[in-house]
Parts: structure tokens; sequence; C-alpha cells
């Protein structure tokens, strides 16, 4: 009889026990992530919302946002594709974090990332941070483009930094953290350049900037922008005069398909007696991305004014010929300019051939309506670089309004 009742009791509680499932996992909010690059962790922080198939992700570059194309969460496995990157983020849940790996096509290999919940707050350090806002420059730089000084952008608010080095390709993203412990810790990661830094105010009121993440190195310091210059130290290049042309009286020839195999090229019609910004890029470019929406934005502003835009995109070759990271990079930024696949990165040199002093992805070339370059700008900011960044794109703006109403007025003449 006990028997019995134990085979009976089998009988129901069993399938109970296998019909069991874990609790689900909510991922709505900000999550903490580490990203291993060697021995050095790399905080970052993530977004999630959504459940099952609809998961959303986006990791952050400053204020900016950057969108993940699809995402799913099943039996506790969170996959996360962001094709903007050709890249996925597969990580699996327990004890109430996420532990995995983020891939690219570029690297291949796969980096470790650990996701855990957001602290809700943070102990105030135990002296408050000096004020170091602002614009600083370091000088005897290891550039191959030829620069001897970059800025180093500081927007500081309390015991919250937010830094970044502008060079003439355009900035390293905007790393954030705080003042720990004598000195500001401040990380990166959105996709692209991971970085961690140190950065040390120092007595003689230089600051010393360590940049650990990718092999580290020694100490570089910094020196206020003001005082550089009074000083009469090195300047950083100017993105409006660091790239020409080799003759400014011929136009600038191109010639490449579109995404469904047309060949477009700079005499088609649609450019004639128009304004034309011809855009260098890649998708597998950082600061691209970061000026893309940009431009999408005033494409669309000012297209109905005589502006065009094509940007000339050369990519790797793995990406080659059908670029989905390209057709990704469109979609997910709002283009709708012109996109043309000039081929493989390294054959770029041979095929610009109007171009002088051109080693800055991304690069723009202002067209005038008689079809000749008017000026070109080198790199472009994030929003990472702040005011200086800002003023960066005012000035931009400026010269696109500055052809059009030059033009206009000669039209109407």
């Amino acid at each position: 009889m006990q028997s019995i009742r134990r085979i009976v009791f089998l009988m129901f509680a069993v399938p109970a026990l296998w019909g069991q499932s874990p609790a689900p996992v909510s991922l709505d909010g900000i999550w903490n992530g580490t990203l291993e690059q060697g021995t050095t962790e790399i905080p970052f922080k993530f977004g999630l919302s959504g459940s099952g198939s609809q998961v959303k992700a986006w990791f952050f570059n400053g204020d900016d946002k950057l969108q993940s194309s699809r995402g799913s969460l099943e039996k506790g496995v969170l996959t996360v594709n962001f094709d903007r990157y050709a890249a996925v983020l597969r990580l699996e849940y327990k004890d109430g974090a996420f532990d995995g790996t983020w891939t690219t096509s570029r690297s291949r290999a796969a980096t470790p990332v650990h996701l855990a919940r957001s602290a809700s707050g943070t102990a105030a350090p135990a002296t408050p941070a000096p004020s170091v806002g602002g614009v600083w420059l370091i000088e005897n730089v290891r550039s191959s483009k030829g620069e001897q000084a970059w800025q180093l952008v500081l927007t500081q608010k309390g015991n919250d930094l937010t830094a970044t080095i502008l060079r003439v390709d355009g900035d390293t993203g905007a790393l954030t953290g705080g003042w720990q412990d004598g000195k500001f810790v401040v990380s990166h990661f959105d996709g692209t350049r991971p970085a961690l830094w140190t950065i040390t105010p120092l007595a003689d009121g230089t600051l010393s900037l360590n940049q650990g993440g990718r092999g580290g190195g020694a100490p570089v310091i910094a020196i206020r922008q003001d005082a550089a210059l009074a000083q009469g130290l090195a300047t950083p290049a100017d993105p409006n005069e660091h790239t020409s042309v080799k003759d400014a009286a011929q136009p600038f020839p191109f010639s490449f398909p579109d995404f469904n195999g047309v060949t477009v090229s700079n005499t088609d019609a649609r450019f004639q007696g128009k304004v034309v910004l011809i855009n260098i890029t890649g998708s597998w470019c950082p600061n691209c991305h970061d000026e893309a929406p940009f431009l999408a934005e005033l494409y669309d502003k000012y297209h109905d004014k005589g502006l065009e835009i094509v940007a000339l995109s050369f990519e790797e070759a793995e990406q080659l010929p059908d670029v989905p990271r390209l057709r990704a990079f469109v979609k997910e930024n709002g283009i709708n300019y012109t996109v043309l696949v000039g081929g493989e990165t390294s054959t770029a040199k041979d095929k610009l051939v109007q171009t002088k002093n051109w080693d800055a992805w991304p690069t723009t070339f202002f067209v005038g309506r008689d079809g000749l370059v008017k000026g070109a700008h080198a790199g472009f900011p994030s929003s990472g670089s702040g005011a200086v960044g800002s003023r960066e794109r005012k000035e931009f703006t400026a010269r696109v309004e500055a052809l059009l109403a030059q033009n206009a007025v000669r039209s109407a003449n």
C-alpha cells in the first residue's frame, strides 16, 4: 500500500517539477557592463528592454544611444545583433547577471563581456573633485598624420567627468566616469573604441593622462590650451586645412556603383549646378559612424535648396560585394543621400586621384555648383567633444550654407 502511494505521488509530482521553468528575467533598465581586454576590464553602460524575440539594446556614446538591430532572450540566453558593426552579443543569464562574448566580423575573436544590474547610487568620494573642465593640449603625440598636438576635451559636472581626445580624424568617443582616490577614472565602449583612462591632476596645474585598456603605455602630460598657446607650444592640426586637392581648377572625379550595381559618376546630371559634398567613408570606421547622422540631417534639411551628398565608401574585402554592414550603416543612420561602393579600403588612395594629403577617415570635400572643390574637412567629432565639437559642426554647416547662398545669388542674377 505504501509503495502504491509512492507511485501515485511520483506520477503527479514529477510532471509538476518538469513543468517548472525559471523565473522570467526582467531586462528593462540600465546595466553595468565590463569588457575584458587583455588583463584590463573596461566598464561601460548598456541599455536593455523587452523580452522574448522583441529585445532591444543600446550602447552609449556620452548621451547618444546606439541601437541594436534586433535581439532575443530565450531560455536565459540573450542574443543581440548590432548590424552596423557586423557584431553579435551572446550572453547567458545566471545568478542575476549575464556573461558571454562580443564578436565582430573584423576581429573574429570573442571578447568576454559581463552585465550586471546598475546600482541605484554610489558613495560620494572622500574629497571633492578639483575643477578640470575645459580644453587641454597634449604635445609630442605619436601620429602618422603629421600632427604635433591633440586636444583633450573635458566636460565636468561635480565629481563626474566626460573626456575625449580630439585628433584630426575625429575623437576617441566619450569616456565617462568620475573622481576616485585622487584621480579621475573614465572609460568607454559603444561597440567600438574600448578604452580606460586615469587622469591625475598634478601640483603644477597640468594633468597626467594614462591610457589603459588597449596596451596602456606611459602617461602623457596635458596642459591647459590657453596656457599652451601663451607659451607658443605646438597646436593641433586644423581639420579645414589638413587635406586639399591637387588641382583646384579641375573637378573631383568619381565613378562607382551603388547598391544596385548602377554606376554613378560626378558628371551625372543629378550633380550639375548643385552644391555637392563628397564624403570619403567606411562602415568599419568609428568616426564615420559619428558623422553619418549629422550628414543625414544636413541632407534632409538642405537637399531642396540644392545640396547633394555622395558617400564613397571603402570596405574590407570580406564585406564585398554585398556590403551587409554598409547597408545596415545606411539604414540605421537614416541616410537618404547617395552611397556608392568604392571597393576595398586599400585601393582608395589610387582611386581618389584628386586628393592631396588625404589620410583621415572620414574626410569631406565641398564642391560648388561650378563642379570645383572649394575646400575639405578632415575627420569628425562626436558629441563627446562637447563645445569644441559643436563649434566644428556649426562651422561645417556654415560652409554649406555659404555655398548654397552664394550660388543662389548668382543664379538669380
